[in-house]
């Protein structure tokens, strides 16, 4: 068995696949992050439900499946050098979509579960006007008792916050705490809380995110 403190030194090195509109073509982009234990292509499958035919979607791979090896509770320490890579490499992305011409506010963020958590933190660090952030059963990163550093705004940018009532790695409070932290960064912030739905993605979540794109 792995030691987890020995891996996801680093992300680097992972593919970033594509799906959709070529970027040359497209009038917006979505950075799609996976979840512990899945990878790239398995997020990107969600574009199938969307049905937006101008999106170019992008999907990191995190080395070995995971971004960070313990819980996003844990102290944050712990989940080094995974989390900061992860952001890294995420931000990298942002940036070369920035450089082939796109606006922040034709770049929409999605993550589900530790792909959740990874987009949600990215956001709060970077904060602009984005296109559009989906965190489908996620939360800001760290222990209880972690205090954002809240610098900058959203300038209105639609924030989803979806996740069971009983998800069993994500406690509803920290739902909340990331409702919070974005509401007072000026985000329009939607939290959908559903009662027994388990660690997965819905229909209702998923029929958000589509008329989010919609609108662009």
């Amino acid at each position: 068995m792995k030691n987890p403190d020995n891996i996801l030194s680093s992300h680097h090195n992972q593919l970033v696949l594509h799906r959709g509109k070529k970027l040359e073509d497209a009038k917006a982009v979505m950075i799609m992050v996976h979840g512990r234990g899945a990878n790239a292509e398995s997020i990107l499958s969600l574009a199938n439900e969307f049905n937006s035919g101008g999106i170019a979607y992008l999907a990191p791979q995190a080395n070995d499946n995971s971004w960070y090896p313990y819980s996003f509770l844990s102290p944050i320490e712990m989940n080094e050098p995974g989390i900061t890579s992860g952001l890294s490499l995420i931000d990298s992305i942002v940036n070369d979509v920035l450089n082939k011409g796109f606006s922040n506010d034709r770049i929409f963020l999605l993550g589900f579960s530790q792909g959740a958590c990874l987009s949600l933190e990215y956001a709060v660090r970077h904060p602009k006007k984005f296109g559009g952030i989906f965190g489908l059963s996620g939360g800001l990163i760290g222990p209880p008792g972690t205090k954002w550093y809240c610098d900058g705004e959203f300038n209105r940018t639609e924030i989803f916050l979806g996740c069971s009532d009983i998800d069993p790695h994500i406690p509803v409070e920290r739902v909340d705490e990331t409702e919070n932290v974005f509401n007072s960064m000026n985000a329009n912030v939607t939290k959908r809380i559903y009662k027994r739905m388990g660690h997965t993605i819905n229909r209702d979540e998923i029929d958000f995110v589509v008329s989010s794109l919609i609108q662009k």
